[in-house]
């Protein structure tokens, strides 16, 4: 009888706590999938394209002399500049793919791919995850993942516990 009472309230414990667990939803910030806003072939070019969220977040793929960014759109629609390219010089290109942990169907965080050139050789890239901190009153870079054989895993416990954390600086 205690065996079935244990396996009741471990199996009642458990429903509980998966529903708090994060899960990842992704989306597409792919030239493709975004709606231009403006564009500008000439010189170096610019593009600024309004890509689909979730949870009535939009994100704002802004590209300008060969780097690009990521603004969040919140539902309320406040702009937060995540300001990718602060963190480092070199040509650089967004991810296809924004990857939002969501507790609840909410968004909570997002991890985003960041492919920077070598200064010294443009043709190789270093390829680091941006991991931000999603809210409707605040939205910011919390972490930079390098590249590892662990990249992925790391870029999503960081992102689980990004609510908790300051905004990266790039001092």
């Amino acid at each position: 009888m205690k065996l079935i009472i244990c396996a009741a309230v471990t199996v009642f414990a458990l429903v509980n706590i998966s529903p708090a667990q994060n899960r990842s939803v992704y989306t597409s910030t792919a030239t493709k999938a975004c709606r231009t806003i403006s564009s500008n072939p000439n010189d170096a070019g610019s593009y600024e394209g309004e890509c689909p969220g979730v949870g009535g977040y939009k994100l704002r793929l802004i590209e300008g002399d060969i780097r690009q960014t990521i603004n969040v759109i919140a539902p309320n629609k406040k702009k937060f500049e995540l300001d990718f390219w602060s963190f480092y010089s070199g040509f650089s290109i967004v991810g296809e793919k924004a990857e939002w942990r969501t507790k609840g169907g909410v968004p909570v965080a997002m991890i985003i791919r960041y492919n920077v050139a070598n200064a010294d050789d443009s043709t190789k890239n270093t390829s680091y995850l941006m991991v931000s901190k999603i809210s409707k009153t605040s939205s910011c870079v919390t972490d930079v993942v390098l590249p590892g054989p662990k990249q992925n895993e790391e870029a999503r416990e960081l992102a689980d516990v990004a609510s908790t954390k300051p905004c990266k600086t790039t001092e």
